[in-house]
């Protein structure tokens, strides 16, 4: 099985957080890079698959400053030899989808193969709504509205476009949303006529392509948190994208890596129960009971100061001793088979040095009993 530790870096112990502005500091964000380095490291000398970031902008309060996981990843890789390095996830609705492809396919060179991508819709207002004005996009609640639509209408197109970039030499595309290149775009440049493509020759442009491509052909892996729609499961099915979902509902969890599957062999995927969909879950493991529990308590004062304001519930929570947190993913994996596990990591909010016996406790002593 494949673990990822998932970080939402979080900038400040609660006291920090409580003091207001948390997010402006220097001295919390240097004491975070740094941090954030060495838990990767430790990661990786521990086995971890890979390590992943999430987007956010504007969080002045402290909580989850990740607002270019691209350059985190950069920053870790350069710390690191073998982990993979990713993102939970890209807000596609807010980028130009070509800019994404190219930064991701210079962090896929850079790191020769160690990238993987993820991509998400977005659901928080104050910054979707903000950067993604330029199309008229909003955040999204899935709750079936114009809004949604539209929001959904704008990320799968942007997946598409991304998907062409990444596997073709050049290419158009006529969208909804954009127009690849613009109409009536003059480039007639003799170097482009000689050694190039994409121009007629009275010099108007047909087709672009971004260089360079991806070093893993013909992409990185690629990866949708969290998946709580069977709509978006579907989708990533029929593309070969790996849904995580992140919930305590195993009813429900199942529904949806039936619906992943069902979907993926109607696209001619030869697939069994648990390929190609991942687990979530929070991690609260100690050494004692005790111990995890203090791990918890934090945990659930920053779900509901922050995340639970979203309307999220909390999730699946790995809680207890190693032993206790190994039985809980045997008795998951049991139901659902899946291959692979991201880890959500509060790093920033618990000590740097608790951070680090928790990556240690699982590394050692659960992710044996899963190779």
């Amino acid at each position: 099985m494949k673990f990822h530790a998932f970080m939402l870096p979080t900038i400040g112990r609660r006291p920090e957080l409580e003091q207001g502005m948390a997010g402006t500091r220097d001295d919390l964000y240097q004491r975070m890079l740094h941090e954030i380095v060495e838990q990767a490291r430790y990661a990786e000398e521990l086995g971890y698959y890979g390590v992943g970031f999430t987007e956010h902008h504007f969080h002045v309060e402290g909580f989850e400053l990740s607002t270019n996981p691209l350059l985190l990843d950069a920053h870790v890789a350069a710390h690191t030899e073998r982990i993979k390095v990713g993102q939970l996830a890209l807000v596609l609705p807010t980028h130009h989808p070509l800019r994404v492809a190219e930064d991701l396919a210079m962090l896929d060179q850079m790191t020769r193969g160690r990238a993987y991508a993820g991509f998400a819709r977005g659901y928080q207002t104050r910054w979707v709504n903000t950067l993604g004005q330029p199309l008229g996009l909003g955040a999204t609640s899935s709750d079936k509205s114009d809004v949604d639509a539209r929001n959904r209408a704008a990320f799968e197109e942007a997946w598409r476009i991304i998907k062409l970039a990444w596997t073709s030499d050049t290419f158009s595309f006529d969208g909804q949303f954009w127009k690849i290149p613009p109409p009536d775009t003059v480039w007639d440049l003799p170097p482009t006529h000689q050694w190039g493509t994409g121009s007629d020759p009275d010099g108007t442009l047909r087709e672009v392509g971004i260089v360079p491509k991806p070093f893993q052909k013909p992409h990185p892996d690629v990866y949708a948190p969290f998946t709580y729609s069977a709509t978006t499961a579907r989708f990533w099915a029929r593309e070969g994208g790996c849904p995580v979902v992140l919930s305590d509902n195993v009813e429900f969890c199942q529904g949806l890596f039936l619906a992943y599957l069902d979907e993926a062999r109607s696209a001619g995927r030869d697939l069994k129960l648990g390929q190609g969909i991942a687990m979530g879950a929070t991690l609260c493991i100690g050494e004692t009971e005790e111990q995890a529990q203090e791990l918890r308590e934090l945990f659930d004062w920053v779900f509901a100061t922050w995340f639970g304001a979203f309307g999220f519930p909390p999730g699946l929570v790995l809680q207890g001793t190693p032993d206790q947190v190994t039985r809980q993913i045997r008795e998951l994996h049991d139901v659902l088979n899946f291959e692979e596990l991201f880890l959500w990591l509060n790093t920033g909010l618990y000590e740097h040095d608790v951070m680090m016996r928790q990556l240690e406790l699982f590394g050692t002593k659960v992710m044996p009993h899963f190779d």
